[in-house]
């Protein structure tokens, strides 16, 4: 039985404004992270500023936005209106307040809710905010929320705009920092849905004169695409697609310039409407998996009073594109009806080749059913009892408030799995068990994913037989040892992702654990270092000759130390994939090639004289794709 608790007065309690959001971050920005994963909070800080200057650019000021950033801090200087100088400190201060609720002012922006800047404000150790507005200048700064410094205003020569700079708070976000990859694509989508404007990150220009095409064609494998991007541009809409020769759907969508990665009203309208037009131009009742498979596609829209699904608005609500529009789903389907079928009838050698595209797809579909149906069927029965599979209880496709923190560790072995699964938390962390080394699937088709069983459980653990709509995890996280096999078990569960689901490398959502390879430690303190630099750092400070333990093995990690790794302190090396020829890379790095990578190995071996190991160095011709190399 509870305990019983006076209930009173005194039981009742207001915050201020910045007491709210530190007591509850997660409200505000999502989850917290330390800048691992693309979604971390410390990206939607980011992300926070420089909406606030893309809407100025939306309402015709300022051309340039300018963001530099270091591992811990960030700076934005934009060249729009500025804020007006009596109100600097309110805008980023007094939740409710900003200009965002005049619809005049800003008609179609993301932040409606008048709070992302103070909440930047709020899980900041340091933040400054400058205006310049008509040869005058006002600044302010803050500690964690708190006004420190308040000057008054004065002449400047600067032109008209805002200036902020912003410090996140290292005691929550822990060990956080900022990794450039990721803003980088923040930054390249800024510029894809807002042509004209020029983006200067850390020194370097970013421009798109073509909008979502250019998008595609970055993002997209140009060589092996079936036929030229269609690209269609409307009043609040704006659509590029093309079908690739990958497995699966991938999927840009943005309302309001925000990257809606959760997808949403939008998409599925949009997902819909390219299977009923096709169907129509080609008056053929095709299967929609077939339609839709390896379709590569972005849709942006322009809502006015957007409803998300939440504050960091990575998933679209709105049933309507106004008070008084049609719905969401009805101005998709039209425009799509009239501009896809209109560009289709005028261009027959693109109708032609998405034609041969569906058909490949249909017989592809139709070779695998019977091996699929005994696979699923295998796979139903292993999942009531599932020894791979140590499952846990919240999920990431579940209306759950702690969903971003869903994570699957894939392990090589009983051993490494044994210590992992001890020492998770069962709410939201779960254990994949490989039984060995899994197959080299490069080259092969989509067949061998319900051949292997090993696969075929992957799969269905995941959840992404039919895309990544409905994945269970948010966080993929490959664990194996800190040596060649290990590594090599990585490559080989890399070629499966990249082969057949490569849209969850290029979500964000697959990364590397990383594990301690040293205990440094005397009677009065433990040290876990993660490289040789960090051991001689923990050796200097310890002194006297302090015990050294090398952890050669995940299974050698006892539960009660692996706890500590994979809790609010893990580190993760996310897997990047940008400007990639997947199949050219795979080829490299996988195929029947051995001769040509036995010699750039050899050309690249690096001594590593003060630890007296030798380590390949294996990614100088990886520059589209970073997989973690432990040291």
């Amino acid at each position: 039985m509870a305990e019983n608790v006076d209930y009173n007065d005194d039981s009742i309690r207001s915050l201020d404004w910045k007491e709210h959001i530190r007591l509850r971050p997660g409200m505000y920005i999502g989850k917290l992270g330390d800048g691992s994963a693309y979604d971390d909070g410390v990206y939607v800080l980011l992300k926070e500023i420089v909406d606030n200057s893309i809407d100025e650019f939306v309402m015709g000021s300022g051309r340039t936005i300018e963001v530099t950033m270091s591992d811990h801090k960030v700076s934005v200087r934009d060249y729009g209106r500025g804020i007006p100088l009596g109100k600097v400190i309110d805008c980023v201060s007094k939740i409710n307040t900003g200009g965002k609720y005049d619809s005049k002012a800003f008609q179609k922006s993301v932040g409606l809710n008048g709070v992302g800047t103070k909440a930047v404000n709020a899980l900041s150790n340091f933040f400054t905010v400058q205006s310049y507005r008509d040869g005058r200048t006002k600044i302010a700064e803050f500690e964690k929320g708190e006004l420190t410094r308040d000057e008054p205003e004065k002449e400047t020569s600067q032109r008209n705009g805002t200036a902020i700079n912003f410090i996140p708070d290292d005691t929550i976000f822990r060990h956080y920092r900022f990794i450039p990859e990721f803003v980088e694509n923040m930054i390249w989508n800024y510029v894809f849905l807002n042509s004209g404007l020029t983006l200067n990150f850390n020194g370097k220009k970013y421009l798109s004169e073509r909008g979502l095409y250019d998008l595609l064609v970055r993002n997209a494998d140009a060589e092996n695409l079936r036929y030229p991007i269609i690209h269609l541009k409307g009043h609040d809409i704006e659509i590029a697609m093309t079908h690739g020769q990958s497995y699966g759907e991938e999927y840009y969508s943005f309302v309001n310039g925000q990257n809606t990665t959760q997808g949403g009203t939008h998409q599925a309208a949009f997902r819909e409407a390219v299977v009923k037009t096709i169907r129509e131009f080609y008056d053929k009742d095709y299967d929609a998996a077939d339609i839709r498979a390896s379709i590569v596609a972005a849709i942006a829209i322009k809502v006015q009073e957007p409803v998300f699904e939440s504050q960091t608005k990575t998933k679209l609500g709105s049933q309507n594109v106004g008070p008084d529009g049609p719905s969401v789903r009805t101005f998709i389907g039209d425009f799509v009806k009239r501009e896809l079928d209109n560009y289709l009838h005028k261009n027959s050698a693109t109708a032609e080749a998405l034609k041969a595209r569906i058909l490949q797809s249909e017989r592809e579909r139709k070779d695998i059913a019977g091996i699929k149906k005994l696979a699923n069927d295998r796979a139903k029965k292993a999942s009531l009892h599932n020894r791979k599979l140590r499952d846990c209880k919240i999920h990431f496709d579940d209306n759950h408030e702690r969903k971003q923190d869903t994570t699957l560790f894939i392990t090589e072995g009983d051993s490494a799995s044994g210590s992992i699964t001890k020492s998770r938390d069962v709410q939201t962390q779960a254990v994949f068990s490989l039984k060995g080394k899994p197959l080299n699937c490069f080259g092969l088709t989509k067949k061998v994913v319900y051949e292997n069983e090993e696969f075929n459980l992957l799969q269905h653990a995941l959840n992404i037989e039919d895309g990544i709509d409905n994945l269970r995890y948010n966080n993929i996280v490959v664990a194996t040892d800190a040596d060649v096999d290990g590594m090599h078990i990585r490559l080989l569960l890399m070629t499966f992702f990249l082969q057949f689901f490569p849209d969850l490398v290029k979500a964000g959502h697959v990364s590397i654990l990383q594990t301690p390879l040293f205990r440094v430690r005397n009677k009065k303190e433990t040290i876990y270092c993660y490289s040789d630099e960090e051991r001689r750092n923990a050796i200097a400070k310890l002194g006297n000759k302090p015990e050294i333990t090398r952890f050669k093995g995940l299974g050698e990690i006892s539960p009660d130390e692996f706890g500590l790794f994979i809790g609010k302190d893990i580190r993760l090396d996310p897997v990047f994939l940008k400007d990639a020829n997947i199949k050219a890379l795979l080829e490299y790095f996988m195929g029947k090639n051995t001769p040509t990578r036995q010699q750039h190995i050899v050309n690249n071996l690096r001594v590593e004289k003060d630890d007296e190991s030798v380590n390949p160095l294996i990614a100088e011709n990886l520059d589209s794709v970073e997989l973690p190399v432990a040291s």
